[in-house]
């Protein structure tokens, strides 16, 4: 039995792990790579291994950096089954739509633009490649078990996101875990991330591995960034994920709206297709949340929605005239419409954008945070004048303590733990913690390299 780390070995972004069991090859999850240019480049090499030689892919969640390129994979021949909780499928269905819509996008700029290496600018994939991929997803049974030949495999929740699991592989006498992504004990929507008893074999992420969060309460956080700038007559940017994220934003507004602590005559305007699309899921798999149904149902109450590119403009300008909250993606500043506000909003010192989440390293989000003061869209340079605040509560991830807590549900200790999916520094720090707090053989493994189990 062999695995080879095809992607999230030494970057928090890329998640994709081939498991070859002897009877099937399977593939962990087949993200995106993002950040930096040299992992976004990632995406444009070959895979590593013929995808018409994977058997099955079994995936983890919905965001990108987990499932962004499985369009790719299928374009490239993949002819297997996706195997998924059903919330992860219906979520899949609006990321993916939407990120191949950005490529194609992105690629017909370039090629306006004549600014692209190549003769001709090429999107990573489409609409058509996404469409043809989605037909691969196959539904769980009810309790997220299912067989493969001789393989054993189970999808636990996790928290994190909505449908978001661990998977459970038994095969060949192993049973291998891949954490996905470990969700928060204490989440503003998603409940608690179930624990497991027993693995010979972990795959641990490691987004926090050597962070905090920090002891805030985010609602009152935002509050308070609501009022500053309301003082000043600014209006406050929201940079979001539209998947998780954005209803979690939009839970809280209702909340501050209800408790008085956000004025009636301040709009809310959410701006982005996807986080509208994703809303209605999310109120569609309202049990799988913590809140109660009667909040999930009243979370867009009085939102005002952008359906329109055009309108996104149309806003744009409005919002920078006058106080108002704006929740649009892309949650790190990557693309989409936020960059519209950006444009507006980040030369004027009225204006507040707070990034209420993680940043990778390299993306527009996390240059903002560590202080620049001039960023680059569309081929120009934007002052960035406007207030920056980093709102990490609002983070779907469990912390360094809460990795560790959700190991300590192990019954025995796993005969090798590989710390997956954080930056280097991140990934290191959790691998000391393990060694040195639960005294398991632990070790950061290579991008590509394969190990036998």
């Amino acid at each position: 039995m062999k695995l080879t780390f095809l992607g999230a070995a030494d970057a928090v972004t890329g998640s994709r792990h081939l498991l070859d069991t002897g009877d099937r090859r399977l593939l962990l999850d087949c993200g995106l790579f993002q950040g930096f240019k040299v992992l976004r480049e990632r995406n444009w090499a070959p895979l590593g291994v013929s995808p018409a030689s994977i058997d099955a892919l079994l995936l983890s969640h919905a965001h990108l950096d987990h499932s962004g390129y499985i369009p790719a994979l299928v374009r490239q021949g993949f002819k297997g089954q996706i195997f998924s909780s059903p919330a992860t499928r219906a979520l899949c269905e609006v990321l993916l739509a939407d990120s191949a819509h950005l490529q194609e996008e992105d690629a017909r700029r370039a090629n306006r633009a004549g600014s692209s290496r190549h003769d001709k600018a090429l999107p990573l994939y489409t609409l058509a490649d996404t469409k043809k991929a989605l037909a691969h997803f196959v539904g769980l049974p009810r309790d997220g078990r299912l067989k493969l030949g001789q393989t054993e495999i189970r999808f636990t929740p996790v928290g994190h996101l909505l449908g978001a699991s661990a998977i459970t592989v038994k095969a060949g006498g192993k049973t291998i875990v891949f954490s996905g992504d470990v969700g928060r004990a204490n989440d503003l929507m998603m409940p608690a991330p179930q624990r497991l008893e027993e693995a010979d074999v972990l795959l641990i992420e490691s987004t926090y591995g050597n962070r905090l969060h920090p002891a805030e309460d985010v609602q009152q956080r935002l509050a308070q960034i609501i009022r500053s700038t309301l003082r000043r007559g600014g209006s406050l940017l929201l940079p979001s994920f539209a998947v998780g994220r954005a209803q979690a934003l939009l839970l809280v507004l209702q909340r501050l709206r209800i408790s008085g602590e956000l004025p009636d005559d301040v709009p809310i305007f959410l701006d982005s297709p996807m986080a509208r699309e994703a809303t209605e899921i999310t109120q569609k798999y309202a049990k799988l949340l913590r809140t109660s149904p009667t909040e999930a149902a009243r979370m867009s109450n009085g939102v005002h929605i952008i359906p329109k590119a055009t309108e996104s403009l149309k806003t744009a300008s409005m919002v920078a005239k006058r106080s108002a909250i704006i929740i649009s993606a892309s949650g790190m500043a990557t693309g989409g419409r936020v960059l519209n506000y950006l444009k507006t909003l980040a030369p004027d010192p009225r204006h507040h954008i707070c990034f209420p989440g993680f940043q990778v390293g390299g993306s527009r989000g996390a240059k903002m945070i560590e202080g620049c003061r001039e960023i680059k869209m569309h081929g120009e340079f934007v002052p960035v004048n406007a207030e920056i605040s980093h709102l990490e509560g609002f983070s779907g991830h469990a912390d360094a303590d809460g990795l560790m807590a959700w190991m300590r549900g192990f019954k025995r200790a796993p005969e090798q733990v590989f710390v997956v999916h954080g930056e280097p520094a991140a990934s290191d720090a959790l691998r000391s913690r393990i060694q040195d707090e639960l005294g398991w053989r632990v070790r950061v493994p290579q991008h590509g390299e394969t190990v036998a189990l």
